[in-house]
C-alpha cells in the first residue's frame, strides 16, 4: 500500500494531500510513526558520545516527522470530519500515543543526559532561544514523572492511558448525544421567530438528517442555544434548552468522576496536592490561588449585574423569567430599550463578505497581509477554502484554511488548527485551519451570519494569526504552543477590529442592496453592548468555577454523584443562579474532560485581562496603524513560547498588565 503519510507532502507549503488520504492509511501511519521516533529517541539515549545540546536536544526536536504528521491531520479530521471509522481509530490510538509520550518522557537515559546539559548550560554558549528549549525539555520531562522510582513511573503511565481513554470515550458519547438530542419539530409555525431562512436551514437540516417534513435545530456545544433568543413559542424554548442541558447525564456522568479522580492521583504522584496546582504551576498565573483570587473577585459584581439586568427582563416580561426565558426577553430589552433587532442585524453580515471585507480587510490594515484564494489546492472535505496567504511586499507566508458550516461529521464549536507547524530548523512553514459551526443556508441562499458568528469569526482568526505569524526556530515553540492561559489572547484581541469603525463600515452591508449599515443601527449596537454582560459574565465564570472545583480534589476524594457533586460546588462558589445555568455543564464541558483545559478553562478570563488592556493600547496609539501591528508582531505574535509571555507583553504595552480595562468593558466596575 501506497501511503501518503510515509514521506513529506510535495504541496505547496507541505499542504497535506487531502486527495489521496483515506482512513485505511491513520493506523499504518501511527504504527510507523511511533516505531520511527522511539528508534530516534533511542538512538539519542543509547548514544555512547557525550551529550551535547546539538545531538540531544536539536536531536528530539527533529525526531518523529512522520508521527507529526498524520497526527495532524488525523486529530483535525476526527474533530471536523469524523466517522464510526475514524472514532475506532481515535479509540484505539489515544492510550497508545499516551503510551507512547510516556515512553520517551519516562525514559531515563535520555533525561540524564538532558540534566547534564541543564547542569552545564552557562558553559554551553547556547543562545536565549536554545537556553529556553533546554530548560523547557527538562521542566517537561520533571512534570512527567522522570525522578520518580520505578513503580511510581509505572502507574503514571497506567494513569496515563486510563486517561487518555476515558477522555476519548467521553468526546465520542458527547459527539453522539448531541446528535440525538437535536430539536425536532413538525411544524413552521413552531419555530416562529426565526428569520426565514434560519427557518428554511431547519427544514434543510431535517431533510439531511432523515426527518423529511419536519425542522431540526442541531445543538452548539454550549448550554444557551442561540436560537432561545428568537423563538416565540415558550414551550420549544424549554424543550430546545431542556435538550441542551440534558447531553451526557446518562452516558458521560460516571466518566467525568472517574476522570478527576484519575487525575488527582497522577497530580499526588508528581508531588502536588491537586491536578489544579499541577496545570497551573506550569502556565503564567502560577499558582492556584492567583486563579482563585481573580475569580473570587469577579463573582459578586457578575451577579449583582446580572440581578439587575433579571429586573429589567420581569418588568418587561410581567412574569417569572426561567433559564429558557432569559435569551428571549434580553432580545426584547435589547429592542425596546437600544431598539436592537438581531434579525434586523443579520442581512448585514454575510459570511464571505465579512470574511473577505471584514477579516482580511483587517488583517491588511494592521498587517499588511493579502489573501488569495487557491481553488486549485485541495481541503480535507468539499466545503473546505483553502486562501493563500502574503506578506505586504507579496512574499508568500503561508496557507489559511476555513471550513465555516456545521455537519453532522463535525462537533461543535469552533476552533484552530496547525496542519504544518512552522519551524526554522526544519524549513517549514505554516499551514492552519479555522473551523466554525456556521448553519449551512439553503441551496442558493446566503450564509447570513449572527453577530455572534461574527466575533467568532474574527476571534478564531486570531489564532489563525498567532499561527501564520510564528517565526521561531524550534518547533517546540511554534504557533500556538505557548502556556495554556495565554493561548486565547492573541484571538480575543482580534475580535476588536470586528466593531473598530473602519472595518464595520467596509464589511457590513446589505447582502441584497450593497448599502451599509445604517448609522444609527451602528450606534444602536454599540450603546447596547453593556447590556447582558451580567448574563455573560456569570454563564462563563459558573464554569470556569465548575472547572476549579472539579479540579482541586485532592487524590483519594470521592466527589459523589456528578450532578449533586456540580450543584454544591456552584453553591459554594456564590454563582448557583437558577436562571443562569454555566456556559458548560459538566457531562458536556468537553473543553476539560476531552480538549486539553482541564484546570485551564480559567484562561478565558485571565487572557481577557491582557486583551482589554492590549486593545485600550491600541486605541491610545492610534487604532489600525501599521505600526502598531508590526510591534505586537515582532515582540509577540511571532515569538510563540521562544520568550516568556509575560515578558512579550510587557514589550507591547510598555507596563505590567491591569485589569482595569477588563472590569470596564465587563461593566463590573459599579
Amino acid at each position: 500500500m501506497t501511503n501518503p503519510f510515509f514521506s513529506a507532502s510535495t504541496l505547496p507549503y507541505e499542504l497535506p494531500p487531502f486527495a489521496e488520504i483515506r482512513e485505511e492509511h491513520y493506523l499504518p501511519a501511527f504504527e510507523r510513526g511511533m516505531a520511527e521516533q522511539l528508534a530516534e529517541v533511542e538512538a539519542v539515549a543509547g548514544s555512547a558520545e557525550p551529550a551535547t545540546f546539538e545531538n540531544t536536544v536539536v536531536a528530539l526536536e527533529r525526531s518523529g516527522a512522520l508521527l507529526h504528521r498524520v497526527e495532524n491531520v488525523f486529530f483535525n479530521q476526527s474533530s471536523a470530519d469524523t466517522s464510526e471509522g475514524v472514532q475506532a481509530i481515535e479509540a484505539e490510538i489515544s492510550p497508545r500515543l499516551a503510551a507512547h509520550g510516556d515512553a520517551i518522557l519516562l525514559n531515563r537515559p535520555l533525561f540524564a543526559r538532558i540534566e547534564a546539559l541543564y547542569q552545564a548550560r552557562e558553559g554551553l554558549g547556547l543562545d536565549a532561544e536554545s537556553l529556553r528549549l533546554l530548560e523547557r525539555y527538562r521542566t517537561r520531562f520533571l512534570r512527567a514523572g522522570a525522578q520518580l522510582t520505578e513503580a511510581d513511573q509505572q502507574r503514571v503511565r497506567d494513569l496515563n492511558q486510563e486517561i487518555a481513554t476515558a477522555a476519548t470515550a467521553f468526546e465520542q458519547n458527547l459527539f453522539a448525544d448531541t446528535r440525538a438530542a437535536a430539536l425536532v419539530v413538525d411544524s413552521a409555525e413552531e419555530l416562529a421567530g426565526l428569520s426565514p431562512d434560519a427557518i428554511a436551514a431547519a427544514a434543510e437540516n431535517g431533510r439531511a438528517l432523515g426527518h423529511d417534513g419536519s425542522y431540526v435545530l442541531s445543538l452548539k456545544n454550549y448550554s444557551n442555544q442561540p436560537e432561545l433568543a428568537l423563538l416565540d413559542h415558550r414551550e420549544v424554548r424549554r424543550r430546545l434548552l431542556a435538550a441542551s442541558v440534558g447531553r451526557g447525564l446518562e452516558s458521560n456522568r460516571e466518566l467525568v468522576v472517574r476522570i478527576a479522580r484519575l487525575r488527582a492521583e497522577r497530580a499526588a504522584l508528581l508531588g502536588f496536592e491537586s491536578h489544579a496546582a499541577y496545570e497551573v504551576a506550569d502556565q503564567t498565573a502560577g499558582t492556584t490561588e492567583a486563579v482563585a483570587e481573580l475569580l473570587a473577585r469577579l463573582v459578586p459584581p457578575a451577579v449583582a449585574n446580572a440581578a439587575r439586568e433579571a429586573e429589567a427582563l420581569a418588568e418587561l416580561s410581567g412574569g417569572e423569567v426561567r433559564a429558557w426565558d432569559w435569551a428571549y426577553w434580553s432580545e426584547k430589552v435589547r429592542r425596546a430599550e437600544y431598539d436592537i433587532d438581531a434579525a434586523e442585524m443579520r442581512p448585514y453580515f454575510e459570511l464571505d463578505r465579512v470574511l473577505r471585507d471584514g477579516v482580511f480587510f483587517a488583517a491588511r490594515k494592521v498587517y499588511g497581509l493579502t489573501f488569495t484564494e487557491r481553488t486549485d489546492l485541495p481541503g480535507y472535505h468539499p466545503e473546505v477554502r483553502v486562501f493563500e496567504v502574503f506578506e505586504e511586499d507579496g512574499t508568500p507566508l503561508g496557507l489559511f484554511l476555513g471550513d465555516f458550516f456545521a455537519r453532522e461529521s463535525k462537533r461543535g464549536g469552533a476552533w484552530m488548527n496547525a496542519l504544518v507547524q512552522p519551524s526554522e530548523l526544519l524549513g517549514q512553514r505554516p499551514v492552519v485551519v479555522n473551523n466554525l459551526n456556521i448553519a449551512k443556508p439553503s441551496s442558493g441562499e446566503p450564509a447570513l451570519l449572527t453577530f455572534d458568528e461574527v466575533h467568532t469569526l474574527f476571534h478564531e482568526f486570531g489564532h489563525a494569526l498567532h499561527g501564520l505569524f510564528s517565526r521561531v526556530r524550534y518547533p517546540f515553540f511554534s504557533g500556538l504552543r505557548v502556556p495554556r492561559d495565554f493561548v486565547e489572547y492573541p484571538s480575543q484581541v482580534n475580535e476588536m477590529w470586528a466593531v473598530w469603525p473602519e472595518v464595520l463600515a467596509n464589511y457590513a452591508r446589505h447582502h441584497e442592496t450593497g448599502e451599509p449599515m445604517p448609522a444609527e443601527l451602528v450606534e444602536r449596537m454599540h450603546a447596547a453592548e453593556r447590556f447582558g454582560q451580567g448574563f455573560l459574565t456569570v454563564e462563563y465564570l459558573a464554569a470556569a468555577l465548575l472547572d476549579w472545583a472539579w479540579h482541586t480534589l485532592p487524590a483519594g476524594a470521592e466527589p459523589g454523584d456528578a450532578e449533586a457533586f456540580e450543584a454544591a460546588a456552584l453553591e459554594k462558589a456564590g454563582i448557583a443562579v437558577e436562571a443562569i445555568p454555566p456556559r458548560y455543564r459538566t457531562t458536556y464541558f468537553a473543553h476539560i474532560f476531552a480538549w486539553g483545559y482541564a484546570a485551564g478553562y480559567y484562561s478565558y478570563i485571565w487572557s481577557e485581562v491582557l486583551d482589554a488592556d492590549t486593545v485600550e493600547w491600541f486605541r491610545e496609539n492610534g487604532g489600525m496603524r501599521r505600526e502598531n501591528g508590526e510591534l505586537l508582531r515582532r515582540e509577540l505574535l511571532s515569538r510563540g513560547g521562544s520568550v516568556d509571555p509575560l515578558t512579550a507583553f510587557r514589550a507591547v504595552r510598555g507596563r505590567d498588565l491591569e485589569i482595569r480595562p477588563l472590569l470596564d468593558r465587563r461593566g463590573l466596575t459599579g
